[in-house]
């Protein structure tokens, strides 16, 4: 079986797709269903997680942002920053600082379970980064990280640094490293299929033939 690497991921497939393939594993609940539109730019992102478990608070942090720069810094390339923070909106956890320091170690984008600030800055640095919504506040004193490289939940969704995640318009959705190779194989041969499918259709073929032949919809 050849090698599909991230690159040709990111050319050719896509976060649906991706998510079928895990249904035909029985890997059901795979992507949240909450809304992390993309807040930036709208290109697909794939990468690897890496994780943070954030929580509010309401006192004066001795150490502020300690363990987000520790995280930061950890990144390796073709990391995606995965932010749990529980929906919370009250601050923008994210912002241009972290994007342009994530960025500088290799991090394609970030995935946050809660608001984002600096909007325009990351758009125009064309850094991806999908979140709840927008908060104007910095999170000093307000939410920080508690832990690093830990399981996380978004949604009851579990993330996992090194899994492999998927992000574009129509949702997120993460795939567990020990079944990887399996998943992005369906993923890319479902691609193939429905391209023939498509093509089928376009030169004439009714829907339901198509179906019935390619049993792709």
């Amino acid at each position: 079986m050849a090698l599909i690497t991230l690159p040709m991921m990111r050319d050719k497939l896509y976060c649906a797709v991706v998510c079928d393939a895990l249904d035909s594993l029985g890997r059901t609940h795979q992507s949240p269903r909450i809304s992390l539109p993309p807040q930036t730019v709208t290109a697909l992102l794939v990468g690897r997680c890496r994780t943070t478990l954030w929580a509010d608070m309401a006192h004066v942090d001795s150490r502020p942002y300690e363990l987000e720069l520790q995280a930061v810094d950890a990144c390796q390339p073709d990391d995606v920053m995965i932010a749990a923070a529980q929906g919370s909106m009250r601050s923008g956890i994210w912002g241009e600082l972290l994007s342009t320091a994530a960025r500088h170690r290799g991090c394609v984008g970030a995935i946050v379970d809660g608001a984002i600030r600096d909007t325009r800055q990351m758009t125009a640095m064309g850094f991806p980064v999908f979140a709840r919504g927008r908060c104007i506040y910095d999170s000093q004193n307000r939410q920080r990280v508690i832990d690093i490289d830990v399981p996380v939940e978004i949604d009851g969704v579990q993330f996992r640094s090194n899994d492999l995640v998927f992000a574009d318009q129509d949702g997120v959705v993460v795939v567990p490293h020990e079944i990887e190779d399996e998943v992005i194989q369906r993923a890319w041969d479902k691609v193939h299929a429905e391209n023939i499918t498509r093509d089928a259709i376009r030169s004439g073929m009714l829907a339901t033939q198509a179906y019935r032949k390619y049993g792709v919809l």
